[in-house]
């Protein structure tokens, strides 16, 4: 199956619940729901997607459930939790009770405490994470890759999905202290990443020939088997949208064999999310 392992959909009337959502932006202050999207996966030939949270709510993650629910082609949802919460391990009990809740994804990114994911009272929510089997979603900046990688050493049965390859500065191209950090996270054998996102970082330039060094680098560390690609839909439609991205990655992914294309391209997100540990 071919899984697009990262989308997001939401209704500008909540825009309030979208600290990042602006009016300024008219590309992304609009709808953006299962049926825009639909078409465009059955034009890629992609049957089932990881619908990802945009907002820090229990109400956009109990939208996205009942999504779940009745379109056909996501087949998980990666919501949000409160993890510095004293009732978060409840929380994450409950919201696992859903079938169609595969992981979990704090806003790293947006945090102001760069040490946030070391927390000591966030040991309960990482605890409750590992007992209910689900997916931590790294939603991080290379500045927080050491802390991640740390935290990967605090709990090693803790399934873990960088996204966005952690967004390197592929604007200005200093990928130095990414690279050692992103291959320290790498490491930890149950840690994967996401190929997505990587063309919003790159600015005007989102030719082949910039994106090549970082994706290499990502095949490097993670091998064809720890990489699932998404499309960060809509937020790619800021930078060329899923049609440019999917042809730029088929491009950069095509020296692989066929079998390691089909991991990066759905296999690998449907073992880490959809199967889970247990194969």
């Amino acid at each position: 199956m071919k899984v697009d392992a990262h989308q997001h959909f939401w209704h500008v009337a909540q825009a309030a619940d979208f600290p990042w959502m602006s009016a300024d932006e008219p590309v992304l202050y609009r709808d953006y729901q299962p049926d825009a999207l639909k078409p465009i996966l059955a034009r890629h030939d992609i049957e089932g997607t990881i619908l990802v949270q945009a907002s820090p709510t229990f109400a956009e993650t109990d939208v996205l459930l009942r999504l779940a629910e009745t379109t056909p082609f996501v087949k998980g949802v990666v919501g949000w939790c409160e993890f510095d919460a004293v009732a978060a391990p409840a929380a994450i009990a409950t919201l696992a009770r859903s079938p169609w809740l595969v992981g979990l994804r704090p806003m790293v990114q947006d945090i102001a405490d760069d040490g946030w994911l070391l927390r000591e009272p966030l040991r309960p929510a990482f605890e409750a994470m590992v007992e209910h089997d689900l997916v931590f979603d790294a939603l991080v900046l290379p500045r927080h890759l050491t802390r991640l990688a740390e935290l990967t050493r605090r709990y090693p049965a803790l399934r873990v999905v960088v996204d966005h390859g952690a967004k390197p500065a592929l604007r200005c191209g200093l990928l130095d202290e990414w690279r050692r950090d992103i291959a320290a996270v790498a490491r930890f054998e149950g840690t994967a990443c996401k190929l997505s996102g990587l063309v919003t970082e790159c600015g005007a330039d989102r030719s082949i020939e910039r994106l090549r060094p970082v994706v290499d680098h990502l095949l490097d560390c993670f091998g064809t088997e720890r990489l699932m690609w998404g499309s960060d839909w809509p937020v790619v439609n800021l930078a060329g949208g899923y049609d440019e991205w999917m042809a730029s990655a088929q491009a950069l992914l095509a020296h692989l064999a066929g079998t390691a294309r089909d991991a990066i391209f759905g296999g690998n997100a449907q073992r880490i999310y959809l199967d889970g540990a247990s194969e």
